[in-house]
């Protein structure tokens, strides 16, 4: 009787999957946009590796350098946040910045090829900042927004009386710097305005790499007899490949070319609508469309994306960094992208919002937006919310990056998240539940349809290990093969799973293993493929403790 209940649904099941074909998941963070041409891809993957490489001072890495590659920075996910940070150094009188006399810029790099290379700040300057890593996720696709539409946005006298004054930041462009004026949107300062730039720029200044935009090599603390001494690499360092794509290049394509993280759920959660209230979406501005320019690919051309900010420059009183650069005055900031905020430990551009939870970290983020600046009314609005209101936005900032199914929030979708689902399975929901993440068709019921994309977004294998022509996780939802140990496998498949040792039964000679890996991931002892050893694997090998069947 229950075999053919479960061929029943599992008929409903199968029928559902045109429905939910139509349902695309969102990438993962750090993924490459799905529409890719093949061509494009292999950019993308091309410059992923190059991304993902430390580089030498054979290579023209140095004399003096913050760090020897992109990942070293960009690490959560590769392309995103970090908790690597820069100094900016100089000399501030009555409020104002201005370099230490002799220097050349502002930013110290913090290691060199020799100690004798090395520089250090001068006695001179009596003012230090601290900025953290920005993300690089989806540059393509914000390069991709026309200046127009960012300059629509901006009131820099702020007409309209709302308290938020911001104003774009005309900038040029390392490839084009006779061009035409581009709105910045990427740096704490909104001082670049393109992929390529940006790449130039770190590449020089980061890493201490030469290359067609950046020709010049940083000196020291700008001694040039030192450069002279220090430097053993002819320049330009950063050539072209066999491929004429030079460093910059390959980098480039990748930060160009990576999707836009995940939103989920995707819209309707209450604690969005609170956002706005409270004046967030003011200066994070939801919702952007890029340009429907024909020299664009179509991967980038006439997108919808969500980055949550309007690239603007705002005068954020104490939360502005002091510096002074390219034009942005010492209280500006731009308005940082929300997006894949869920994995951004620490906060903030000086990283004072940082460690806890991610409540405590986006609490004190938001607190420190007062008690002057363009942030002051909204921080206090927030602190004067109801505590449910308060955890409604705080749970809408969480789902910025949180991945479709990813019911424990680990950014994988494994045996953990389908166990989750199969409770939910056939159960009412909304946006603000936490079963949310399973309606992808956003019908209101966690149902066949969703089952069918979840197969799509499973990341540990899938089969027929029974062998009775029916897929295991569908065996396991439609009660067709028991799953006592929540492993996304069929029981009868791993007949004595809890035998470590492999002694044909289940004693004390496999606790001692389970014990000994406690909270260790990628290990036997972890029945239940959550990630670590815990006592959910203990209960398991309890359960089943005595010879093996």
């Amino acid at each position: 009787m229950r075999r053919s209940a479960a061929v029943v649904s599992l008929a409903v099941v199968t029928t559902a999957a045109t429905a939910a074909s139509a349902q695309t998941l969102q990438p993962k963070a750090g993924s490459p946009i799905p529409t890719l041409t093949p061509a494009q891809l292999a950019l993308f993957e091309a410059g992923k590796a190059l991304y993902s490489t430390a580089m030498t001072p054979a290579q023209g890495m140095g004399p003096i350098f913050n760090k020897a590659g992109c990942m070293s920075c960009h690490a959560n996910p590769l392309g995103g946040w970090g908790p690597i940070s820069v100094t900016h150094f100089g000399i501030t009188e009555n409020g104002m910045f201005s370099l230490v006399p002799g220097e050349s810029q502002s930013l110290l790099q913090a290691f060199a090829s020799s100690e004798a290379c090395k520089e250090r700040i001068p006695a001179a300057a009596n003012f230090a900042a601290i900025r953290i890593t920005n993300s690089s996720l989806a540059f393509g696709l914000v390069e991709a927004i026309p200046d127009a539409a960012i300059a629509a946005i901006e009131d820099p006298i702020d007409a309209d009386g709302d308290g938020i004054s911001g104003r774009v930041h005309w900038v040029r462009t390392l490839e084009d710097p006779a061009g035409p004026l581009r709105a910045g949107r990427f740096g704490w300062k909104a001082q670049v305005a393109t992929v390529l730039s940006f790449s130039g720029d770190a590449t020089r200044n980061e890493m201490g790499i030469t290359n067609r935009l950046e020709p010049l090599e940083n000196a020291p603390n700008n001694d040039q007899a030192k450069l002279a001494q220090c430097d053993t690499v002819p320049d330009l360092e950063d050539v072209p490949d066999q491929q004429g794509y030079a460093f910059i290049d390959r980098v480039t394509h990748f930060q160009r070319y990576i999707a836009a993280p995940p939103q989920t759920p995707r819209a309707g959660m209450a604690g969005e609508t609170v956002f706005a209230t409270v004046g967030c979406a003011k200066c994070h501005v939801p919702q952007w469309t890029t340009a429907n320019d024909p020299a664009l690919e179509d991967s980038l051309r006439g997108k919808v994306i969500r980055p949550y900010s309007d690239f603007l420059l705002h005068d954020m009183g104490l939360l502005g960094d002091g510096v002074a650069q390219d034009g942005a005055r010492e209280p500006e900031m731009r308005t940082p992208v929300l997006w894949n905020l869920r994995t951004r430990d620490p906060m903030l551009h000086d990283g004072t919002a940082a460690g806890g939870t991610f409540a405590s970290r986006v609490t004190a983020a938001i607190a420190a937006h007062g008690p002057f600046g363009e942030g002051a009314a909204s921080a206090e609005a927030f602190a004067q919310l109801p505590p449910a209101q308060r955890a409604q936005l705080v749970a809408f900032l969480d789902s910025l990056g949180r991945l479709e199914f990813d019911a424990d929030g680990d950014g994988a979708v494994r045996a953990a998240d389908f166990v989750a689902f199969r409770a939910a399975y056939g159960q009412a929901t909304n946006p603000d539940l936490p079963t949310a993440v399973f309606d992808i068709d956003r019908n209101g019921v966690v149902n066949a349809a969703d089952f069918q994309s979840l197969l799509v977004a499973y990341e540990d294998p899938q089969g027929d290990c029974n062998r009775n022509g029916t897929n295991d996780l569908a065996d396991i939802l439609l009660g067709g093969a028991p799953d006592a140990d929540g492993n996304g496998v069929p029981d009868s498949c791993i007949p004595c799973i809890a035998d470590l040792n492999r002694d044909g039964k289940v004693d004390g000679g496999d606790l001692g293993p389970m014990l000994g890996t406690w909270g260790m991931a990628d290990v036997p002892a972890d029945l239940n493929h959550d990630g670590d050893v815990n006592g959910i694997d203990l209960g398991v090998l309890l359960g089943k403790w005595g010879p093996c069947p």
